[in-house]
Formats: structure tokens, C-alpha cells, sequence
């Protein structure tokens, strides 16, 4: 699971990467993506009623918090990062939600590092 320091629970933040931040959208989700400060990185979930009922949305959380678990070390000093899933995230695999998860992240880093001259 996704350490308790490592979870986005401000508005602020949630409105702060999705407003002004980058983003990466796959079929299963979209990735939101911004540097504020050089605090720990942060993410957050977003997990609508069009993804399912309460058993499924819950399933995905699970899951998404699972997989940026493993991917958190990736992210900059100061990242706050949020993962909207899709309404296919329900039905997706677990290989195919990492997959698309990698995709989304891989796209945003490089996106940052060419905007940064490679400094990280």
C-alpha cells in the first residue's frame, strides 16, 4: 500500500496538479502531474461513481495506490501527482492497468525533463 505521507488530502493539491499541471491521458486513466515545493511527492486518486459501485471504485483505489507504490521513487521532490481512473479501469488487468500507469508517467517525466534541459 502507499505509505500514509505519500497521499494527496488537500484540495489545494488535488486542484493545484489537475488545474495547472501537465497531463497524460490512456483509455484506463489519466495522470495529472505538477512540482510544487520540495516537500516528499504526493498523490492522489480520483475515482468517480462512472467507474462502478462502491465494491469497484474501492478495487481501483486499491490498485492504483498498489502500483504508485512501486513507482513512487520515480517521481521529483515536490511532485504532486494525480490518477483520475477511467471508466475501463473497472474491467482492465492488473498488468494492463500497470502498463497504462507506465505509459501515463514515462510520458509526463519526459515531457518535464526536455522542459527542464534533463536537470531533475
Amino acid at each position: 500500500m502507499l505509505s500514509r505521507q505519500s497521499r494527496m488530502r488537500r484540495g489545494e493539491e488535488f486542484e493545484a496538479a489537475v488545474k495547472r499541471g501537465k497531463r497524460a491521458g490512456r483509455p484506463t486513466l489519466v495522470v495529472h502531474f505538477t512540482l510544487s515545493g520540495e516537500e516528499p511527492p504526493l498523490v492522489g486518486f480520483v475515482v468517480s461513481k462512472a467507474v462502478g459501485g462502491a465494491v469497484t471504485r474501492n478495487k481501483v483505489k486499491r490498485r492504483l495506490r498498489h502500483l504508485m507504490r512501486d513507482r513512487l521513487h520515480r517521481l521529483p521532490r515536490g511532485s504532486l501527482l494525480v490518477v483520475r481512473a477511467n471508466p475501463p479501469a473497472a474491467s482492465a488487468r492488473f498488468e494492463h492497468l500497470a502498463a497504462e500507469l507506465d505509459l501515463a508517467l514515462d510520458r509526463l517525466l519526459r515531457r518535464r525533463e526536455s522542459s527542464t534541459g534533463g536537470q531533475k
